[in-house]
C-alpha cells in the first residue's frame, strides 16, 4: 500500500499567518493611498471651481496622474496645494494651476504628438500622456532626466519617451509636432521650436522678454506665421543650454 502524501497540519497556520501578516502590512499603504486619490480629486475640484480648467480630457488627466509620487517624499503631504514644490538641482514641479492652464491653453486631442522642454519630474508629461497619443519631453538636467524616465515607466506611461539634452534646439527626430510646451523660460521664442511645430499647431511657453518678468503665451502657427496670445504673467527657472 502506498503512502499518501500529506500537508503537515503545523504548515496550515503558518501560511495563514504569514497571508495575514502581509493584508496587515499592506493595509496602511492602501488606506494612504486612497488618502491621496481623494486629496487629488479635491484638488482638481477646485481647480475647476475656480474655473482655471474645464476641459474634461484634462480634468480626468489630473484626477488620474498620483502627483504625490512626482516630489521628493518629504514633499507628498504638499503634492496636492496649489504652489510649485522644489524637486532637487534647483528645480520646481509646477503649481496644479498652471499645470492645468498650459494644458488645456493647447486644445489637445487624442491623436496629437506633443513635445515637452523642461521634464522635471515628469508630472506634467504624465499628464499630457493621459490625453495624447505620444510625448516626447527633454530635460536639461541628467539626473532629473534619468529619475523622470525611471518613475514614468514604473507608473506604465509607456507612450512618454525621455531625453536628456538641451531642449532649446527641440527634437527634430520626431518633427513635426502638434503642440510644444516649454516649462522654462527662454528670452525669446526658440526657432528651432516654431520650425518643429507643426502648421496649425499651439505652442505655451513663459517668455522671459524684460529680464526678470516673464509672459506666458498661447502660440499659434499659421500660414507659416505666429500669432501670440498672452495668457497670464509668471515665474519658471529660466531656460538653460549648458546639460548638467
Amino acid at each position: 500500500m502506498s503512502e499518501m502524501s500529506h500537508t503537515p497540519w503545523r504548515t496550515v497556520p503558518t501560511v495563514m499567518l504569514t497571508i495575514m501578516m502581509a493584508v496587515v502590512i499592506a493595509m496602511p499603504a492602501i488606506a494612504e493611498e486612497e488618502d491621496y486619490a481623494e486629496r487629488r480629486i479635491e484638488m482638481v475640484e477646485a481647480l475647476v471651481a475656480a474655473e482655471i480648467i474645464s476641459d474634461e480630457a484634462v480634468i480626468e488627466a489630473m484626477k488620474q496622474v498620483p502627483r504625490h509620487r512626482f516630489v521628493p517624499g518629504g514633499q507628498a503631504g504638499s503634492a496636492h496645494l496649489d504652489r510649485p514644490l522644489p524637486i532637487g538641482s534647483d528645480q520646481t514641479i509646477s503649481a496644479p494651476s498652471i499645470v492645468g492652464m498650459m494644458t488645456e491653453a493647447l486644445s489637445l486631442e487624442e491623436a496629437d504628438r506633443v513635445l515637452e522642454v523642461g521634464t522635471g519630474s515628469g508630472y506634467h508629461a504624465a499628464v499630457l500622456a493621459e490625453i495624447v497619443e505620444r510625448v516626447y519631453t527633454i530635460e536639461i538636467i541628467e539626473s532629473l532626466a534619468v529619475s523622470a524616465e525611471e518613475r514614468l515607466a514604473e507608473l506604465g506611461y509607456e507612450n512618454v519617451t525621455v531625453k536628456y539634452g538641451d531642449g532649446y534646439e527641440g527634437w527634430p527626430e520626431h518633427a513635426p509636432f502638434d503642440a510644444i510646451i516649454v516649462t522654462c523660460a527662454p528670452d525669446e521664442i526658440p526657432e528651432p521650436l516654431v520650425e518643429q511645430l507643426k502648421e496649425g499647431g499651439r505652442m505655451v511657453i513663459p517668455v522671459a522678454e524684460d529680464g526678470w518678468a516673464q509672459t506666458l503665451y498661447l502660440v499659434e502657427k499659421i500660414d507659416g506665421e505666429l500669432q501670440k496670445t498672452d495668457l497670464a504673467d509668471v515665474m519658471f527657472v529660466p531656460l538653460t543650454r549648458e546639460p548638467r
